[in-house]
């Protein structure tokens, strides 16, 4: 009997995949656009739309039902590569879509969505401003009560709970977005790219040693938590946990566990953080900007904060001193500190495999070789570098495609969302809480809470004003 294909190359496939067809948009071909696309949404008729204007005529729901059809067909062939059972997969992942994606619905609400600058746009008076990915947070917590309180139904759906699948092609995705995002940054000030690329380097260092000591000497955690857990809260949360989990082939059930942590508290840095950066940070607004990409630890809620802060500062300095800065420059400080943060991922990933390899588990005597660093290499960041470096080569090959490149991207952007709902959910099916709290959730979140809001926050705002103090938007007009 054949080998099956590991969940590893399997996501690099899938995720390549939806990438390329992607692709077609550059020669005018949108094969995509008819995909799902959820926005922040006051009334329920108009949550649904395509992702390209181009199908705009298809009814919101027809484009939900083709997105579904059109994953179920690729993950069934996924199924098949797997060697697991094609029917029960199919109808496992049909209930994990249709669950996920009305998580995902809600978690649009603009009560609940929507952040203190869209509330006029919107024409409400008041949100709970968790952004889109409370729609993750909602996924999470309705899979932790199926997963505990509904054991038959956890088990109906267990073919198709496979969440660092799911994540994984996520990221693969996710490298083309961030390419489009570094391409849109090249315009800024070669100065604030310098300086944010310095930024990242120096916290980044600072922050993973510092957490991973902290797990190791005073909670004692083995190194098998340590790992995911120091990158989740230093790096990008969810991508990062995965990534270095995988370099150091931790168990599926750790960097899992961290990564249910990163979104909770990416959530509630985000109600916090801009409202503190208004009344301490107004005079730096590009500090301000720096220490929300720095800070908050995933790309979503990192650039709604980003966009929260410029709000809020903007306004004030507006009001008060009757300076008027040109949008978008704190924001765009906070995702080129998020961009240079993500592309980092892969790099820490392959130094811990080399680590792992010829340091922690080699035996004395034997020499590493690269086949021992290749077999720890998690597959999966080779699809994540070759999405961002092709896009940043069209960029500068063929500059006129830039915008063609985004909106492809655009779309593709659309089942990495998918992706990580799905994941959302199925870590939450998957995490039974007496096994949690054995495994140590409670000591994971304490030792999260303490680095969190202990240094990294702080150290995040000095290392913002060392590179960005001074530096100030250009003024309108």
């Amino acid at each position: 009997m054949s080998k099956s294909i590991s969940e590893d190359w399997l996501a690099l496939i899938l995720g390549l995949f939806i990438f390329v067809i992607t692709l077609g948009y550059l020669w005018g071909v949108d094969l995509l656009g008819w995909a799902v696309a959820t926005t922040v949404w006051t009334s329920l008729g108009s949550a649904l739309k395509t992702c390209s204007n181009t199908y705009a005529g298809l009814p919101g729901f027809i484009s939900l039902v083709f997105t579904y059809l059109f994953l179920l067909a690729i993950m069934s062939i996924g199924a098949v590569l797997l060697k697991l059972n094609v029917k029960r997969f199919m109808l496992s992942f049909t209930a994990i879509f249709v669950i996920s994606y009305g998580c995902w619905i809600l978690g649009c609400w603009a009560n609940i969505a929507a952040t203190p600058n869209q509330l006029k746009t919107l024409g409400i008076n008041w949100s709970l401003n968790l952004t889109s990915e409370s729609g993750y947070i909602i996924a999470l917590l309705v899979g932790l009560v199926i997963g505990n309180f509904f054991p038959r139904a956890s088990r109906a759906i267990e073919d198709a709970i496979r969440p660092e699948l799911y994540i994984k092609t996520a990221i693969v995705i996710l490298g083309g977005y961030l390419g489009v995002t570094a391409v849109e940054q090249l315009s800024l000030a070669t100065s604030v790219m310098f300086r944010g690329f310095c930024a990242i380097i120096e916290a980044y260092l600072i922050y993973w040693a510092v957490v991973y000591f902290v797990a190791r000497k005073y909670f004692k955690f083995s190194r098998e938590w340590s790992v995911p857990l120091a990158s989740g809260i230093s790096i990008c949360g969810v991508s990062a946990a995965i990534a270095t989990g995988s370099a150091i082939k931790a168990r599926p059930v750790v960097p899992i566990m961290v990564s249910s942590l990163v979104v909770i508290f990416a959530v509630v840095e985000l109600l916090l953080l801009p409202f503190l950066a208004q009344r301490f940070l107004a005079g730096e607004p590009m500090v301000a900007g720096a220490w929300m990409g720095l800070a908050v630890k995933t790309d979503g809620a990192a650039v709604a904060s980003g966009a929260i802060t410029e709000s809020l500062i903007l306004t004030k300095i507006a009001t008060e001193q009757g300076i008027t800065y040109q949008p978008g420059w704190i924001m765009a400080t906070t995702t080129t500190v998020k961009v240079f943060i993500d592309i980092f991922i892969a790099v820490w990933a392959f130094v811990l495999a080399w680590i792992w390899s010829a340091k922690i588990e080699n035996r004395r005597g034997d020499k590493v070789n690269l086949g021992q660093i290749w077999v720890r290499f998690p597959k999966f960041i080779l699809g994540y570098l070759a999405t961002f470096v092709i896009v940043i080569l069209i960029a500068v090959i063929a500059p006129h495609l830039v915008k063609y490149t985004k909106s492809a991207m655009s779309e593709a952007n659309v089942f990495r969302g998918i992706f990580f709902v799905m994941t959302f959910f199925t870590i939450g099916v998957s995490s039974n809480f007496k096994r949690l709290w054995a495994e140590g959730i409670g000591k994971l979140a304490l030792v999260y809470v303490i680095c969190l809001f202990g240094f990294i926050i702080w150290i995040g705002v000095f290392i913002s004003w060392l590179f960005f103090h001074g530096v100030k938007p250009p003024l309108a007009g």
